[in-house]
């Protein structure tokens, strides 16, 4: 049996695996629908799985549906608009500097994440977790800066891929906001509830927006169903056990641990695709290694 105190370690893990197979899936569908309809994907063909997420829990536990007080819905428009935004950044500064860059600068969410839930959550920061936290990030960057300085290309990218960092660190902090709001005793409804209502309300939102500004791409999507139905089921699993994670720990913890994903990414492309792993990739595999095993050592 697994400590319950560790049990976000274990949903985290689960989290990152999850999406590596989600992107994986909405790689393939962005030559079909591209990257904003990918995107829709996650969420539109998310939610319904969402809801049977939570008709399942709400059966197996007996637990009433939740009410929400009157801080419950800004906690999540948070964290659905900030991911969103989020969304819109990163792709702005991918025009600008190449996938791994762009990414390398969207992974100081971590850092952001512990800022903003000591600010606005008051998790707490000791002088352990914020070593792990570096050591995890910079491991990160050392093997995405392939060569070249990082500011290469200009100021406009890279602080377009800080903000993009920054509007994610705002939504996870939003979603863990939004669990605690709720004061359940049972963090899986607590968790699984706020996703339903999130997944929700950024499906309507994109829809919307997909509506006023490119409706061929929602035709795109209808007719693209059966393999948007799969990733849209990886996506809101994936979401599910981020979610959980967040109700029992701050978000900079998880997110943290979260980089691992950066692992399964690379070991697919080892075994999978047979691509060599660099020395500056094996160091940077091993920093990130590092620190996650310092976060779990300072719990």
């Amino acid at each position: 049996m697994i400590a319950a105190g560790w049990l976000w370690v274990v949903f985290t893990v689960l989290a990152a695996a999850g999406q590596a197979a989600r992107n994986a899936m909405q790689r393939e569908l962005t030559a079909a629908l591209g990257t904003v309809g990918a995107t829709h994907v996650r969420f539109l063909f998310g939610f319904p799985f969402a809801l049977v997420f939570l008709a399942i829990v709400i059966s197996a536990t007996g637990h009433a549906m939740p009410s929400p007080g009157p801080t419950f819905l800004p906690w999540v428009l948070l964290g659905a608009g900030s991911q969103i935004f989020s969304t819109a950044l990163m792709l702005a500064a991918m025009n600008d500097r190449s996938f791994v860059v762009t990414i390398a600068y969207t992974k100081t969410e971590v850092i952001q994440a512990a800022i903003f839930g000591l600010l606005f959550l008051g998790d707490p920061l000791t002088v352990p977790i914020v070593v792990a936290i570096l050591v995890a990030t910079s491991g990160v960057w050392m093997m995405s800066f392939k060569g070249g300085a990082p500011m290469q290309g200009g100021l406009r990218p890279t602080l377009l891929g800080l903000a993009s960092g920054a509007m994610l660190a705002l939504s996870v902090t939003g979603y863990r906001g939004a669990i605690l709001s709720l004061g359940l005793p049972n963090f899986v409804v607590a968790a699984t509830f706020t996703l339903a209502v999130g997944l929700v309300l950024q499906s309507a939102l994109l829809t919307i927006y997909l509506l006023a500004t490119d409706r061929g791409v929602l035709v795109a999507i209808a007719r693209a169903w059966r393999k948007s139905l799969f990733a849209g089921f990886m996506g809101a699993t994936a979401s599910q056990f981020w979610f959980l994670a967040f109700a029992l720990t701050s978000a900079a913890n998880v997110r943290t641990i979260g980089l691992v994903e950066v692992l399964f990414a690379q070991a697919i492309s080892f075994f999978v695709f047979r691509q060599a792993t660099s020395a500056r990739e094996a160091y940077g595999m091993a920093m990130i290694v590092a620190g996650v095993a310092l976060l779990i050592w300072a719990q």
